[in-house]
């Protein structure tokens, strides 16, 4: 596929807002740069045009969006980095880490503005978390750091399972990290946890098969953009091999899934908006500190459980921010 098709092909997605290019040289240009799906992202796109908007700037007056997806192909985005840089945009957004790393390989001076689910330091990003340095700064959920606990939420629902399994996608930058992390929590545990490798929906099928054969008794799925894009049809997989799964988001469980904990992700795609209207008045990337999470949020849902045959613990329950009868 070459350049031009490429280009056609995302701007066809019909999740994204349609934008035509700006007109007037006077407009600013955000660049909104995804691994994932166009679907997948768009609720989170809304609140970040909220906060744009609460920061003075709305699309389609005084400043265009150029929304480019990668569509879970991670090696692409390194392309379109350099059509955002070609384009001459005032800032990209950078959605997930590997898009914050290919834009922060194509240009040291636009400013970048990530969400990303693990430490921006660690990842290479940033020098600090309080004073980032360079041209970029961001959003994180630190939802790595909670392998722990959802591991030791899982295992609530699920006591007397010895064996858990993870899904997870090797394609993702941040995948060792991730399985470091389990592992490590799964050894605290005395608990025996398997990776099951998807690096594309077609490989859905698959990871399930081998996980039955594995005899998991329950599901820990590691976050990343191409779940996220698939999330309907992983709900109706653990449903249909009857696996008690942990999410990452509370859309998993909103739409079938049996729980989620994490922290409230449009919250932080709002906050990306406001730090990109400040960016676009004049402000520096290198002076706003990394926003992080002040809350984590526990989703139930009864109805799942139900189905599956799980009682949910009083004790989870009363600490349940949502339960989905």
């Amino acid at each position: 596929m070459n350049r031009r098709e490429v280009i056609a092909g995302i701007g066809s997605a019909a999740a994204w807002p349609i934008m035509g290019r700006a007109q007037q040289p006077a407009v600013p240009v955000i660049g909104f740069l995804s691994g994932g799906s166009p679907g997948g992202y768009a609720p989170y796109a809304a609140a970040f045009r909220q906060g744009l908007k609460e920061a003075g700037f709305v699309e389609g007056q005084n400043v265009a969006v150029e929304y480019l997806s990668a569509e879970n192909q991670y090696d692409r985005l390194t392309v379109l980095a350099a059509d955002l840089i070609q384009r001459k945009v005032s800032v990209i957004v950078a959605s997930a880490v590997d898009a914050a790393h290919a834009a922060k390989a194509a240009t040291t001076t636009i400013p970048i503005i990530f969400s990303i689910s693990g430490d921006p330091v660690v990842e290479g990003l940033v020098s600090s978390l309080n004073r980032p340095g360079g041209n970029l700064t961001g959003v994180t959920n630190f939802s790595g750091a909670l392998s722990a606990k959802r591991l030791e939420l899982l295992r609530k629902l699920v006591p007397s399972v010895f064996d858990l399994g993870a899904l997870i996608n090797p394609g993702n930058s941040n995948a060792a990290f991730r399985i470091k992390d389990l592992r490590d929590a799964a050894q605290v545990m005395g608990q025996q946890i398997h990776f099951f490798e998807v690096s594309s929906e077609s490989d859905l099928d698959a990871a399930f098969a081998a996980l039955v054969r594995r005899q998991a008794g329950g599901l820990l799925i590691v976050d990343d953009p191409l779940f996220s894009s698939h999330a309907a049809r992983l709900v109706a997989l653990t449903a249909q091999h009857a696996v008690p799964t942990i999410h990452y988001r509370r859309e998993f469980v909103s739409a079938g899934g049996l729980l989620s904990y994490g922290s409230n992700l449009s919250h932080g795609y709002h906050q990306i908006g406001i730090y990109t209207g400040r960016l676009l008045k004049g402000e520096k990337p290198a002076d706003l500190p990394i926003i992080q999470p002040t809350k984590f949020e526990l989703a139930i849902n009864l109805k799942t459980a139900r189905a599956l045959g799980l009682a949910i613990p009083e004790a989870l329950l009363a600490t349940a921010d949502e339960v989905i009868q």
